[in-house]
């Protein structure tokens, strides 16, 4: 009997591990997954409402329409970005929350108008534990990480005026280099009438977007699509950016260009 019931265990082991052979392991425990990022829209919320930002600043929320500005530049947790000339920060402290405690937001001031403009990038990293402002030749910039995007503001067209000496062909390049493969380079600018192209950057501080649209491209950079959030239809782009009578409601285009990678 004994013998009967041992032999009637050895074959049942036997099919068991014939099974397991012909058959391959699941692991049926849970798969630890990383939390998924904010949504974009408590992104720009909490960037929008962060305690910090001046009262000025929200202030022109409506004009500069910040909520899709900020969710047209690809910002999230993590990334790095740099605000090239960023004067009083307006879109540093919005990045700045963008892109959270692990990101960086760089604050470039140009040699140009250190004198006056380094004061308000120190006065930001000074909030801003995740901002480090940076000085120096716009044709030479620098970045200790690579960049996930690069954002002007308003600025593009002074770049441009022969007496800022800037070389803007050699400025591009570097934001070219400075970009990680994908990386985004977002610019708003005032527009200028069609044809115009530098001509009346000196003068009427507006540029052609067709013409930057040239330059930035000749610096290997795909063209990523425009927002019309700032676009005003009945600025006719005769008057300059600062005449009382248009002054912060002037036709603005922003284009995003795409490093390839």
């Amino acid at each position: 009997m004994r013998s009967v019931l041992m032999a009637s265990v050895a074959a049942l082991l036997a099919m068991s591990l014939g099974a397991c052979a012909g058959s391959q392991y699941v692991d049926i425990r849970p798969e630890v997954l990383a939390p998924p990022p904010p949504p974009v829209a408590s992104l720009v919320e909490a960037a929008m409402n962060d305690a910090r930002r001046p009262e000025a600043d929200r202030a022109r929320d409506d004009l500069r329409q910040t909520r899709a500005m900020l969710e047209f530049t690809g910002l999230r947790p993590g990334m790095a970005v740099a605000d090239i000339r960023p004067e009083e920060g307006f879109f540093t402290r919005l990045f700045s929350v963008m892109v959270g405690e692990q990101g960086r937001a760089y604050a470039f001031v140009p040699n140009q108008t250190a004198a006056r403009e380094n004061a308000f990038g120190d006065a930001l990293a000074a909030d801003y534990t995740n901002v480090v402002r940076l000085t120096g030749k716009l044709e030479e910039m620098r970045f200790d990480r690579p960049l996930d995007v690069v954002f002007t503001g308003e600025e593009y067209h002074d770049f441009v005026i022969p007496r800022f000496g800037v070389d803007v062909a050699a400025m591009n390049a570097a934001v070219f280099a400075a970009l990680k493969p994908g990386g985004l380079y977002v610019i708003l600018d005032h527009q200028a009438a069609d044809g115009a192209g530098i001509s009346v950057a000196g003068t009427l501080h507006r540029i052609e977007a067709a013409e930057l649209r040239r330059q930035v491209e000749a610096a290997g950079f795909i063209y990523d699509g425009e927002t019309s959030a700032v676009r005003v239809p009945t600025d006719d782009h005769s008057l300059s950016v600062f005449d009382a009578g248009i002054r912060g409601r002037t036709d603005r285009f922003v284009y995003r260009f795409r490093k390839p990678g």
